[in-house]
């Protein structure tokens, strides 16, 4: 099966910390006794505590009949409570498919499945700041991560991260899950990215990596009218002590790199592109884009001179890759930046 997703509709979760375009099987049974005994302040001493137990009113299980996403799903059955208030009590937790809590709005239900919903709150999850959840299965989860945030921390024990903001988020369930970094991207790049929930599922994906990637896309806007609709650029890749990379003279001195691209837009003053990498080095997109003169927009590291879209010019736009479970392809694509469009328009015509 080959499913293609668009992060528009995962679960959005908080505001962004700068601007960016906008981009599920589990398994189980929910413990539904749940009993507490507790004695009451000014009770009769020596009379009995008493014992809360969740009464059916408060949990509700429902059998899957038919393939649906989950929000729409859950809009039909639960009839006496609004889209804000069932959209609530997924971010709260109260929500189980099979046993597991699932907060994805477009969880994929299967026939045979059971959505079991608890009427009584739970805390709620803190907000996630710079990403948005677009997949998440017991074994990895799919992000977009917005321009600004970092993927992992640099060094400092504060530092808001996606990797940080998602080991919090596993952990609601059960506070021993972990979250581990598959790939990363640049602070300022936007876009797609996947995280592993286990130490085995990681080395599985990085071990096979050039295997189970099957499309890894972005899109570039880079400066001035590139000429050529379509190239391949190669060279070998070194860094210097100051950790910038840089493209070697001489041929096998470094690592290997390769970048194709294809035009989509220009104007005199930028140019869009699609790139597609067939390696994945460090800062690769932004050394061979300025090693043709077309620097990435807002990359002074690398030569750029324009600081217009107020952001790096780089957003990861596709990934595809062999589920290392259950062997499917899925594919998540996100929507080219407004501002990449916006300034790589034509020039109207008289």
């Amino acid at each position: 099966m080959n499913t293609r997703r668009n992060p528009k509709e995962g679960s959005k979760r908080g505001v962004k910390p700068a601007a960016a375009s906008k981009a599920q099987p589990k398994s189980g049974t929910r413990n539904q006794g749940n009993k507490t005994s507790n004695h009451k302040p000014g009770a009769r001493p020596g009379a009995p505590a008493t014992t809360t137990t969740k009464t059916p009113a408060q949990i509700k299980s429902y059998t899957v009949s038919e393939p649906a996403e989950l929000l729409p799903y859950l809009l039909k059955t639960i009839t006496n409570k609004g889209r804000n208030a069932v959209k609530s009590m997924l971010s709260r937790g109260q929500i189980s498919v099979n046993g597991k809590p699932v907060t994805q709005h477009n969880h994929q239900l299967h026939p045979g499945q059971t959505v079991t919903i608890d009427q009584e709150k739970h805390a709620e999850a803190k907000e996630m700041l710079g990403l948005t959840i677009v997949h998440e299965d017991d074994d990895i989860i799919v992000i977009q991560k917005d321009a600004g945030l970092l993927s992992i921390a640099t060094g400092e024990d504060n530092e808001l991260t996606a990797y940080r903001q998602l080991m919090e988020h596993v952990r609601l369930t059960n506070p021993k899950n972990r979250v581990f970094v598959v790939h990363r991207l640049d602070r300022d790049t936007s876009g797609v990215m996947m995280f592993a929930k286990s130490e085995a599922i990681q080395q599985s994906l990085q071990n096979s990596w050039k295997e189970t990637v099957k499309e890894r896309s972005y899109v570039a806007l880079v400066e001035g009218a590139v000429k050529k609709s379509e190239g391949t650029i190669s060279s070998w890749l070194k860094e210097t002590s100051t950790l910038k990379m840089y493209s070697s003279p001489h041929e096998g001195d470094g690592l290997h790199a390769v970048t194709r691209y294809k035009l989509i837009q220009a104007n005199r003053h930028f140019s869009l592109l699609e790139v597609h990498l067939e390696t994945g080095r460090k800062n690769q997109i932004r050394v061979h884009m300025s090693d043709i003169g077309h620097p990435i927009a807002g990359d002074k590291k690398y030569g750029a001179e324009t600081k217009a879209v107020g952001r790096l010019g780089l957003h990861a736009r596709v990934l595809s890759f062999v589920h290392p479970t259950t062997g499917d392809v899925l594919t998540f694509e996100s929507p080219i930046p407004k501002t990449f469009l916006k300034y790589t328009a034509p020039a109207p015509t008289n």
